[in-house]
């Protein structure tokens, strides 16, 4: 049996370790948050992404009682990027997550469906996207691209 190693970096930030272009990426994540329709998880998730023509795109995790119909707030505001500036690449992408009823501290990665469409993303603009998550407080985990999440991915070179 042969066996591979793959090794990740994940970055572990705090709020004073930020760029003030991340700070500000973090405060339109916690908005597009406070936006989350999710009355039956009571887990909401915010989202921010900085394209490369300077526009911010926010997205909120949107539920629906005909589960699964509704969508992850990465998802949302992927799709939405895509659709209205579909020129524009993504460069980071800040994600803030927590249940309604306490301040998770945990980072919270991106789900797999998510994970999957950052990855069509990244490989539709030949460029890797920062990723940087959290929990409503706490540390702020960084990574340099998806990759670094999903090492194993699964792109259009596989059909």
């Amino acid at each position: 049996m042969k066996q591979i190693t793959i090794n990740t970096v994940i970055s572990i930030l705090s709020k004073e370790e930020l760029s003030s272009q991340e700070i500000d990426l973090m405060n339109q994540a916690f908005e597009a948050r406070a936006n989350a329709y999710a009355p039956y998880s009571k887990f909401t998730v915010g989202v921010a992404i900085l394209l490369d023509n300077g526009v911010v795109v926010q997205g909120s995790n949107q539920e629906n009682a005909a589960y699964p119909s509704g969508l992850c707030a990465e998802r949302v505001a992927i799709y939405y990027a895509g659709a209205k500036y579909p020129t524009a690449k993504m460069l980071k992408m800040f994600i803030t997550a927590s249940p309604k009823d306490r301040n998770l501290v945990e980072p919270i990665p991106p789900c797999g469906s998510c994970r999957q469409a950052i990855a069509e993303y990244e490989m539709k603009q030949d460029t890797p996207i920062e990723i940087l998550f959290m929990g409503a407080e706490g540390p702020i985990y960084k990574s340099d691209s998806l990759k670094n999440i999903l090492p194993l991915v699964f792109d259009k070179n596989n059909l």
